[in-house]
């Protein structure tokens, strides 16, 4: 073919090449001003949900300068909610037992008992393009239109389990704009339940029937951080299986030790797509915080977490720090490359990388 490449509109007689440029564009659109740790914290005490929007997002930011104005705004927020008794809800459970779904029911049954409503979800980064869906709004559009409602769907960026790198601060931006509930959805079992119980008071795991052997499908792990198991889907034909379901876990639950709660786990039924058993699992849980705020567990346990997530911060502290220094970036993709060849064992090459850093504090 000689000469450039046409399109096959400017071929064809008659037709117009359309331009490269859509004409209806808003060409004087403008990017937002950016704003001060004061006017992100103004904004998020007066419940203003793009400032809210924003403030995750700078959350989420790596840049030094965004993290530090971050700092300030998550530091207001977690003064401003001292004290307040919130509903950290997290929830989790196998794939296809219909998670999105549940918390959709779910969270309209909370708005309706007067709360308001906050839903962390968490998408999982690919590991090969580091991109996320985020799909979370899509598939609960009900509830992203409930203006007691606020859904917030981030990657989990390769963070441990799963989950995003900063929920926890995300919470407290939350609580401090008004949420008394929030629900933390995790990606899926095996992957962030630790996680995302250390930053809950109340885990509810969604399992699903006739999946194989009940018993052995899950981690005892797992069903030990549950406060609450549903079978969930248990409707039409899968009713029966459902019931049968519950009974073989509430016979394991009866095996496993007393909680430092006080609380006593069971399983229930629930179909989020008829609502059948979702008043009675929020009823059980407001049991749960009235036991839990009446012992003090409520309160230990929030401490806890927070001694958790203090060496958690440490830890990602000094990860930062050390992947950051000019002079472990500049030796590791050699020592990388001994370990690929095989010419240097990966934890003699770490001692060394390590040795090297620390001489350099």
């Amino acid at each position: 073919m000689k000469g450039p490449l046409k399109s096959t509109l400017e071929e064809m007689k008659g037709i117009p090449q359309p331009p490269m440029v859509n004409p209806y564009g808003n060409s004087s659109a403008k990017i937002a001003p950016r704003l001060t740790a004061e006017e992100y914290v103004e904004g998020i005490f007066a419940g203003e949900r793009p400032i809210v929007s924003r403030a995750i997002t700078l959350i989420e930011s790596s840049l030094s300068s965004d993290r530090n104005t971050a700092g300030k705004i998550v530091k207001a927020c977690r003064a401003k909610t001292a004290g307040m008794n919130t509903m950290r809800i997290g929830i989790t459970g196998v794939p296809g037992a219909g998670k999105s779904t549940f918390i959709e029911s779910f969270g309209k049954l909370a708005i309706k008992a007067g709360h308001k409503l906050a839903v962390l979800t968490v998408d999982p980064s690919s590991e090969i393009s580091g991109g996320s869906i985020l799909g979370d709004k899509t598939r609960m559009e009900t509830l992203a239109n409930e203006e007691k409602a606020f859904i917030r769907p981030s990657p989990s960026a390769g963070s441990l389990g799963g989950v995003a790198r900063k929920t926890r601060e995300t919470i407290a931006i939350c609580e401090a704009a008004g949420f008394d509930t929030v629900f933390i959805e995790t990606v899926g079992v095996g992957q962030s339940e630790t996680a995302v119980h250390s930053m809950s008071d109340f885990f509810l795991l969604l399992l699903l029937s006739g999946a194989g052997d009940e018993l052995q499908g899950i981690k005892r792990g797992i069903i030990e951080m549950a406060d609450l198991i549903t079978v969930n889907k248990a409707d039409g034909s899968n009713t029966e299986r459902a019931e049968c379901s519950k009974n073989l876990y509430d016979g394991a639950l009866h095996l496993f030790p007393p909680t430092r709660s006080g609380w006593k786990p069971s399983c229930v039924t629930s179909s989020a797509l008829t609502g059948a058993g979702l008043e009675d699992i929020w009823k059980m849980i407001l049991n749960y915080f009235s036991l839990v705020m009446g012992n003090g567990y409520y309160l230990r346990n929030r401490r806890e977490q927070d001694r958790y997530w203090m060496h958690e911060s440490i830890n990602e502290s000094l990860k930062s720090s050390f992947y950051g220094n000019p002079e472990i970036a500049a030796e590791l993709p050699e020592i990388e490359k001994e370990v690929l060849n095989g010419n240097k064992d990966s934890f003699e090459a770490a001692e060394e990388l390590l040795t090297a850093y620390n001489k350099k504090l």
